[in-house]
């Protein structure tokens, strides 16, 4: 006959996921400080007043300083590239190296619940990193207003829109994630530096225009800019805002596929 286990709400077996997570994090946390909060800080002081300050306010920054310009879609990139980060090899390794999904799923915890706790956690610590790059951030001067924290939530929504495809690739992948190198080669970086995080995306040429436009980072940054420096109509923010739910439902439900089929037997 066999052992039927006891049955858990989605909700409470994705949040036991999440205080694993913690339990982890509480006592190791000091060593990736710099990557999850320190680093995308340098990264702003670089270029928001050092390499900003060469630049002049004009029409591509809407008239404000190269600072106030770059500091919303800057917290937006360094969501996404922690997301993507987090969602790959340390995904894959819990289904190959570690294998501490299996032993997850011995439990009570469904796989469709460990994969909503791995998404609530990447939530949990870009709200974090968000939050202490916008107190940095204010030092600095780069806000305007106190839509600033509606900066960090866009963030969070553009990195869980990211996150999702991203496991979604790491639950299919069976090798040693060398799809992984190409993924930051050829989509991260290019997305970061082209999906107007530091410069309109008008600038670049027509015909390029559109990989910008599919990224989910743009659409980050679009929102990022609109709740801290304004121009933004409701119904363009719609838009991205539904673009970015589109990614992460599509994202999901892939990843929810792959982790059934690798942990079920």
């Amino acid at each position: 006959m066999p052992i039927s286990r006891p049955v858990i709400g989605f909700w409470r077996g994705a949040w036991l996921r999440v205080e694993g997570h913690w339990t982890w994090y509480r006592r190791y946390w000091t060593s990736n400080i710099y990557s999850s909060g320190l680093q995308p800080v340098l990264f702003l002081a670089a270029m928001g007043l050092g390499f900003g300050s060469q630049v002049e306010p004009g029409a591509a920054t809407g008239g404000l300083s190269y600072l106030h310009y770059v500091a919303p879609a800057m917290l937006v990139a360094g969501a996404m590239q922690y997301a993507v980060g987090e969602s790959s090899y340390p995904v894959l390794s819990g289904f190959k190296w570690q294998k501490d999904y299996i032993a997850v799923t011995a439990t009570p915890i469904t796989p469709g619940q460990l994969l909503g706790g791995q998404l609530l956690w990447v939530a949990l610590r870009l709200l974090l990193t968000g939050m202490v790059y916008a107190l940095v951030a204010l030092a600095f001067g780069a806000w305007l207003n106190a839509g600033a924290v509606l900066v960090v939530l866009v963030g969070v929504l553009t990195g869980v829109a990211c996150a999702a495809p991203v496991m979604a690739m790491a639950a299919s992948t069976f090798d040693e994630g060398q799809r992984f190198a190409s993924l930051f080669r050829f989509v991260v970086m290019p997305m970061t530096l082209f999906a107007g995080t530091f410069f309109p995306v008008e600038q670049i040429p027509v015909a390029l225009r559109p990989l910008a436009w599919i990224s989910p980072l743009w659409h980050g940054n679009e929102l990022a800019r609109g709740a801290t420096l304004g121009g933004l109509d409701p119904l363009p923010a719609l838009g991205h805002l539904a673009y970015l739910a589109a990614v992460f439902l599509a994202g999901t439900l892939v990843a929810r596929h792959w982790f059934y089929k690798r942990l079920m037997v």
